[in-house]
């Protein structure tokens, strides 16, 4: 866990800035310490008056503190869970009796939580908060990581040598490294940083590396218990090796820690679906042939286009990842134009028009006409455009003759001047 302390100008700056993130679905207010109310319960004025009644008593210009809680990637904690954290935070840096507002922030691949706080208490003394970020603050994260068991700050730079970012991740292979820490590596780089709606869109994303999260047949044990398997593919396609229960895996990523980031990713994904729908329409006005060339044309902007089709080679759905912004969409939900339907129409629109202009042009070259009497017009066309082109060329290439009626003095010659000798 990583703490940060920061001292803003005013309350109002620091709850601004959340209260706007939670409106802007990238946020959500977990918890309100030491106020008459729930947090749902409030309202930003609410919320705001709490703070002014205690910075009334003191003229300190310093009276807020706007604090960052950091936890790793993998590390996956309920909401339940982070509020206990903050809650034991505040009170190990002496701030537990003050009142204080638990921001849950959805804009960043790692959980992170903010704190917004007085040191102005009831009586109107301030806290002194000298240094608190290096002694207070360092003692509390120190407790919080061994007591919750999260991943210590002090060994970050160790760990980071072995978390995916740092990998180059490629096609797992069966029986070329070893299985479970390579998956877990897929896993732990496509669930922290990918921004998925459901599991067959996860899906999408981790059959790039050969990797599926599997939950059995309907009449299955671990789809009436609501669990979850992630397994290897073969080069068909086809599942292979031993399963991986996901509570077996490091971070946990069961059915229910997915659900979660379903809902989260819903309005994480929104800024980028502009984007991605300007790429589809430019690669469509290239007039691609096919299918497989506007798969390829999309690869170019550095997009998967993944095109689901049943054994008969009947296409029924098309999923997009997009690796710029690391978001997947399934076609239908950027719009009936975008959809698997939706884009071989588009397809076989533009490959219909190509065939209309060949067609015209085929019309206009003589079907139904004389081809002796346009041969012959042809020729005549020709030969006029000749005398013509030699008539300009003689016109060009002739000296210009004097004319009488132009006056002498501007058509005669200048004589050069002599030099005088010195």
């Amino acid at each position: 866990m990583v703490s940060k302390i920061t001292t803003p100008l005013s309350i109002s700056r620091a709850l601004n800035y959340n209260e706007q993130k939670v409106q802007k679905g990238k946020a959500e207010c977990l918890f309100a310490g030491n106020f008459l109310h729930q947090a749902n319960e409030l309202n930003f004025y609410q919320k705001l008056d709490r703070f002014e009644k205690l910075m009334e008593q003191n003229a300190s210009k310093t009276n807020t503190l706007h604090i960052s809680l950091n936890f790793h990637p993998s590390e996956r904690l309920s909401n339940e869970k982070l509020i206990q954290i903050a809650e034991s935070y505040m009170y190990k840096i002496g701030f537990g009796e003050q009142p204080f507002l638990v921001y849950r922030h959805f804009d960043a691949a790692h959980p992170h939580l903010h704190i917004v706080t007085t040191n102005i208490c009831e009586n109107g003394k301030r806290f002194d908060t000298y240094n608190i970020g290096r002694n207070q603050s360092q003692q509390a994260r120190k407790e919080i990581e061994v007591e919750y068991g999260l991943m210590k700050a002090a060994g970050r730079k160790e760990q980071q040598k072995e978390t995916p970012e740092a990998v180059n991740m490629q096609r797992l292979k069966y029986g070329f490294e070893e299985t479970k820490r390579s998956m877990t590596n897929v896993l732990s780089l496509v669930i922290n940083q990918y921004k998925f709606t459901s599991l067959a869109e996860l899906n999408a994303v981790l059959k790039l590396y050969n990797v599926t999260a599997d939950r059995g047949s309907e009449e299955s044990r671990t789809f009436k218990n609501h669990g979850l398997h992630y397994r290897l593919l073969g080069e068909k396609g086809n599942k292979i090796g031993v399963p991986f229960k996901a509570s077996s895996i490091y971070f946990k990523p069961t059915l229910k820690y997915l659900e979660e980031k379903f809902i989260a990713n819903e309005s994480l994904r929104l800024p980028f679906k502009s984007r991605l729908k300007t790429a589809i329409d430019w690669t469509l006005s290239k007039q691609p042939g096919s299918m497989n060339d506007f798969v390829s044309g999309m690869k170019k902007e550095k997009i998967t286009a993944v095109v689901r089709e049943n054994g008969q080679g009947f296409i029924y759905g098309i999923t997009f990842i997009d690796h710029h912004s690391k978001t997947v969409f399934n076609g239908s939900d950027l719009g009936k134009p975008y959809s698997a339907a939706g884009i071989k129409e588009r397809i076989a629109k533009s490959i219909q028009g190509e065939k209309n202009m060949a067609t015209n042009l085929l019309e206009k070259k003589g079907r139904g006409s004389h081809p002796e009497k346009e041969i012959k017009q042809d020729g005549n066309q020709k030969q006029e455009a000749k005398s013509v082109n030699e008539n300009l060329w003689d016109l060009l290439m002739n000296r210009e003759k004097n004319d009488l009626r132009i006056p002498f003095d501007f058509i005669r010659k200048k004589k050069k001047r002599r030099k005088p000798r010195l």
